[in-house]
């Protein structure tokens, strides 16, 4: 019988067919360059809404609270986030309270504005302010005083020499915060010390990794514009970004997001029917026994 060979397979079929599942859509989307389509989630839109809302010229504050471990969900994120704050023409402000954030920001940098941006100015469209140290303390200090830590830019500029720092004295005159982060010191810090205490003054929207997503959750719509969870969560934006600003033939690195579904998509199909055959099995052989 068909469910006894099943139930007495060899489980390196089953490595054998999790690595087709994961290998061949990779292939497919790296030779074809098509994605599979993604239908965004209302908080992916809410997320959208909230920076295509804004005006040109706003000043929008982007933390990037990640490593390259987290590079994988995190990543096409920012980048998408980046991109999204270009094709509006706002003040974009780089930050972060992760040793190794300044380097995801020299990345989006390098990867996003001076290729496809080059008419923006730095220090006139977008500026670097580097890492603090001390997690939420220097959110709590920033939130009224952002010169009181950040005397000079990532690169030693004083900051009273930057042009697009002249009207920015604390958190509160960011028209958004967008927070891409991958824990601790992250986006439930910026919720709790910024959010909070300036509910009135201070909105935001965050970008986080999976585990990370049902934490935050509580704090929507409240405290929380919009909120990314994961790889699906970058996939969606990516789509809502490329709808409204991607031409007709969008480059590969405004895709990784979508890309990288792909191969989890078909993974998570292959784990439903396997574990849907376990149980049948499980519930034949249960029945087999209870009525020898």
């Amino acid at each position: 019988m068909m469910l006894d060979k099943l139930a007495n397979l060899d489980k390196r079929w089953i490595f054998l067919m999790m690595f087709v599942a994961v290998s061949v859509p990779i292939f497919i989307i790296g030779k074809t360059g098509k994605t599979f389509p993604e239908v965004p989630s209302k908080l992916a839109e809410d997320t959208f809404n909230a920076i295509d809302q804004l005006n040109e010229g706003d000043p929008v504050l982007l933390s990037f609270d990640f490593d390259p471990a987290s590079e994988g969900e995190l990543g096409p994120m920012a980048t998408a986030f980046t991109k999204h704050a270009c094709e509006k023409k706002l003040k974009i402000y780089f930050m972060a309270l992760w040793p190794v954030g300044p380097q995801m920001i020299d990345d989006n940098i390098s990867k996003v504005i001076k290729p496809d941006f080059p008419q923006m100015v730095y220090g006139k469209d977008y500026v670097n302010l580097g890492f603090k140290s001390g997690g939420e303390g220097v959110i709590k200090v920033i939130v009224t005083d952002i010169r009181e830590l950040y005397t000079t830019d990532d690169k030693g500029t004083n900051i009273n020499d930057i042009p697009m720092m002249e009207k920015i004295h604390s958190v509160q005159d960011f028209k958004l915060i967008v927070n891409v982060s991958a824990g601790y010191a992250g986006t439930k810090e910026w919720v709790q010390y910024a959010v909070t205490p300036y509910s009135d003054k201070i909105r935001l929207v965050a970008g986080c990794t999976g585990v990370q997503a049902p934490l935050l959750y509580p704090y929507i719509p409240g405290q929380l514009v919009g909120l990314l969870g994961a790889i699906k969560g970058a996939a969606e934006y990516e789509a809502l970004v490329l709808k409204h600003y991607g031409g007709d033939n969008p480059d590969p690195k405004y895709l990784e997001g979508q890309r990288r579904m792909g191969p989890q998509l078909v993974a998570h199909i292959l784990i439903i029917i396997l574990i849907i055959l376990a149980n049948i099995i499980y519930a034949t052989e249960k029945k087999r026994g209870t009525q020898s």
